[in-house]
């Protein structure tokens, strides 16, 4: 996790600036932070609750958004590579939607920009290799639930439609944030709220580890791209549907040549440019305590693999520098992530889904 450094003599020319105070250069300085409170239409959110675990959201009515977003999983499925539409199977891990709101880009290719709940919903419900879904046919079957339509009509007096489908969904998940968090409690100055072995990993992860430099701000993470050299999972050419599924994405991203790639080359697919192979967005270390497996691919098993893989300053190719921990620094650095930055569990059960009924003649 140690990223390249930058001397504060660059960063002076960077920004320009002749003269920089070391209060200032401190102020600076990337940290993380505690969650902000969460804060969504309560009524929006009552009704994109329901249709957050409703499987008539997908194309064949098999698939919910809680299908891969488990909230017994950590709101993920629990898999190295995630599921995807029937006939299908999709080749990098299924990331947590816990704090997703709070994410600067969206996908492991950074692909989407954060911030725009409703547009992160849209894209996981109409691509075809995830919920396969068409907007009109979302707001046909929500008009053939009464008490979807009467949920509806408490914050909008139109009709359901089906664009906006996907913002009530997206409110819904501005309200999965992580409670009780350990560092976020030790942060607001209450001194027992981490023990002094996750104290001590913290200090490694602000210090000589040097994590902080990309993993930073409420969901640890600089919201940008990186290279560290993570070893492919080998099921992505070994099973014939993820390989495809990798492919269709390669060829509708308009990707040069991608017939001849058996690799997962990250963010180069959207952007063309070279320099990006092999580049993936930082991730969020909330919640890592029930997320497994990690990274991008899920190729990692446990949080000791991560941290041995950024110890040795990562795969072929990595940006990464080798740290050096000692064994002791390893474990603080664990206990840190696994339990420091991990609140209560958010379990929430599937509420009963109201069914659909006959809609009186002239009514559509």
């Amino acid at each position: 996790m140690k990223a390249l450094k930058i001397t504060c003599a660059i960063a002076v020319a960077l920004a320009g600036a002749a003269v920089v105070s070391r209060p200032a250069l401190a102020q600076a300085a990337p940290d993380l932070v505690p969650l902000p409170e969460a804060r969504a239409n309560a009524a929006m959110a009552e009704l994109g609750k329901f249709l957050f675990f409703d499987e008539r959201m997908s194309g064949d009515a098999a698939l919910s958004c809680a299908t891969c977003h488990d909230p017994k999983k950590g709101w993920t499925d629990g898999q190295p590579l995630g599921r995807a539409y029937p006939a299908s199977e999709y080749f990098r891990n299924t990331p947590t939607v816990l704090n997703a709101t709070l994410k600067a880009r969206y996908h492991w290719d950074g692909r989407l920009d954060g911030g725009d709940a409703g547009t992160l919903v849209r894209d996981q419900m109409t691509e075809s290799v995830f919920m396969n879904m068409d907007a009109r046919l979302a707001q046909e079957r929500v008009k053939q639930v009464p008490e979807y339509v009467a949920l509806w009509k408490k914050f909008r007096n139109d009709d359901p439609n089906g664009m906006r489908i996907f913002n009530v969904i997206g409110e819904y998940l501005k309200t999965l944030t992580s409670k009780n968090v350990p560092f976020d409690r030790w942060k607001k100055g209450e001194a027992a709220a981490m023990n002094a072995q996750q104290v001590a990993g913290y200090e490694i992860f602000k210090g000589k580890g040097g994590c902080v430099a990309c993993h930073n701000g409420p969901v640890g993470s600089d919201g940008k791209l990186h290279r560290t050299g993570v070893p492919a999972n080998p099921a992505i050419t070994a099973e014939p549907l993820r390989h495809i599924t990798m492919l269709r994405h390669y060829s509708t991203s308009g990707m040069p040549n991608y017939m001849n790639t058996h690799d997962d080359v990250g963010s180069y697919a959207i952007t063309k440019d070279p320099r990006d192979k092999g580049k993936f967005l930082t991730p969020s270390i909330r919640e890592l305590r029930s997320t497994a497996p990690y990274m991008h691919n899920g190729t990692f098993a446990t949080l000791e693999d991560v941290i041995e893989f950024y110890d040795r300053g990562g795969g072929v190719g990595s940006e990464l520098k080798p740290i050096g921990l000692s064994a002791v620094e390893k474990q603080a650095l664990v206990a840190f992530l696994r339990d420091g930055l991990s609140g209560d569990p958010q379990v929430v059960d599937k509420p009963t889904l109201p069914a659909y009924q006959v809609r009186a003649f002239g009514k559509n």
